[in-house]
Formats: structure tokens, sequence, C-alpha cells
């Protein structure tokens, strides 16, 4: 192998580690988080995309998870029970249930918790230049679909995760 293969794939490696570092650290964050308002990382993680999306159905929720539908059902009973969503007939189907986040009570419990990341998370970006930015957006934004993809993957193919 030359010297520039044997470079790049220490690189790929490298990043590969720093992704798994970045990946632990960040479910260590979510699960403090979680533990202060009394939900479990899955569901503050639930609510985070539920609250960025909108009013969702069940199914919608799902699918933006890459839970199952039985899952979901008891996570937003647990959701509902702590007071961070609310089941409402959907005014456009009254035969439908959509779930809505509670934005003031994520405001005031949730927001706060996070003011120190993000104004520390916003000076380390702004340490880099438009090009770097871009190509940070694109990895992330990439690395997003993946992850999508593979909860799914998992989620409906339960079996086919497990190993021989």
């Amino acid at each position: 192998m030359s010297n520039q293969a044997s470079d790049r794939e220490a690189l790929l490696q490298a990043n590969l580690q720093l992704g798994r570092e970045l990946s632990a650290r960040t479910l260590m964050f979510h699960a403090a988080v979680s533990d202060r308002v009394g939900l479990s990382a899955v569901e503050h993680k639930a609510l985070d995309l539920l609250s960025r999306a909108g009013t969702l159905t069940a199914g919608q929720l799902a699918e933006l998870t890459g839970l199952t539908t039985g899952a979901i059902t008891g996570l937003v009973d647990r959701l509902e029970k702590a007071g961070f969503v609310r089941r409402d007939r959907d005014p456009s189907d009254r035969r439908k249930v959509v779930i809505q986040p509670v934005l003031e009570k994520m405001e005031a419990e949730i927001a706060p918790l996070f003011a120190d990341l993000g104004q520390q998370m916003e000076e380390l970006l702004s340490g880099y230049s438009d090009q770097e930015l871009a190509i940070i957006q694109d990895f992330v934004s990439r690395s997003i679909a993946v992850l999508q993809a593979e909860t799914t993957k998992l989620s409906e193919n339960p079996a086919s995760a497990e190993t021989p």
C-alpha cells in the first residue's frame, strides 16, 4: 500500500472512531437531559423530532423515528402522562388522532438545559470558513440519512439484526 493510501486509510479510520465517540457523547448528553426531565433518551429525542415536525399522527411519528407503531403508542402514552404532548382530533379528519407537542412545557423544562451547549456549539462553528461549514453540513446531512435508513431497516427487520 502506498504511503498516500495508508494515510487516507488512517484518516478514514480516525474519522470513523471520532464518529463513534461523538455518537456516544451525544447519547450520554441526551440521556442526562432526559433524566433531568424524567424521560428516556428515546422519548426525549422523539419529542424533539415531533416538536420540529409539528403535529403528527402516530403513524407519521413512527415513520419519522423509524420505530414501530406499537413502540410509538407506548412512547406517546408516556410523553402525554409527563405533560409534553397531547392527543387531539385532526381538524381535517375527526376520525384521526394527532399528537401535538406542548411547546410551553418544553421551553420551560428542556430548552434551558441546552443553553450552554447551544452557545458553545455556535462559538465552535463560527471558527470555520463558509466552505468548511458547507462540508460539515453536507456530512451531517448525509449521516442523518444513513442513520434514519439504518434505524428503519433494524425496526422493520429485527431478525436481520440478530447475530447467528
